[in-house]
């Protein structure tokens, strides 16, 4: 019989407690059992095993990524709507380091709606840019490598030059926002 209080998302909300205290690599069955005061074999009622659990930590943070997301752009369009987005992605990383840090960049089958509903909010935010079929897949692709890459090197500390890093990004943000109006054009 499971445990009174532990359910699969409470194995969940342990499992992102532990990287937001401890970074990707301090997620373990033990150290998740741990954190919601079960021994180790309780989660299996749960979780078939930790790779199982790395998918639902991963689905967890797509969707509050594309909660966060939504909730930027909403009701705005074209450069205020992706700036209002990028903004949004970058708070979300340099405020949870750790549980970004545990997201699969590869949604296994488990995170294969929360994947589609951030992939949504992107396209969603680029369509002001009049953007479909293949130039829709590259923006948003270039738009996620450069947020990513920004707010992952930003949160590590990786920015050591004293020059501002909030000018920095909104250069970023100018630069996209530029490209995005020929990028159309890609086919």
């Amino acid at each position: 019989m499971p445990r009174a209080g532990l359910s699969p998302e409470a194995v969940v909300d342990a499992a992102v407690a532990v990287v937001d205290a401890g970074g990707p690599g301090a997620l373990t069955l033990a150290a998740v059992a741990g954190r919601a005061g079960v021994a180790t074999p309780s989660l299996y009622k749960h979780v078939r095993n930790l790779a199982e659990l790395r998918h639902l930590v991963t689905a967890r943070v797509m969707d509050e990524l594309t909660d966060r997301l939504r909730e930027a752009a909403l009701g705005r369009s074209g450069d205020d709507a992706l700036r209002a987005l990028m903004r949004a992605y970058r708070s979300y990383v340099v405020e949870h380091p750790g549980r970004y840090g545990a997201m699969e960049q590869t949604a296994a089958p488990e995170g294969h709606a929360a994947a589609e509903r951030l992939l949504g909010v992107l396209f969603g935010a680029l369509r002001g840019y009049a953007l479909e079929g293949p130039a829709l897949v590259h923006a948003a692709r270039c738009l996620r490598s450069a947020v990513h890459g920004f707010a992952v090197l930003e949160a590590a500390g990786g920015f050591g030059l004293p020059e501002d890093l909030e000018a920095s990004y909104e250069l970023l943000i100018t630069m996209m926002t530029g490209g995005l109006r020929d990028a159309r054009h890609v086919a």
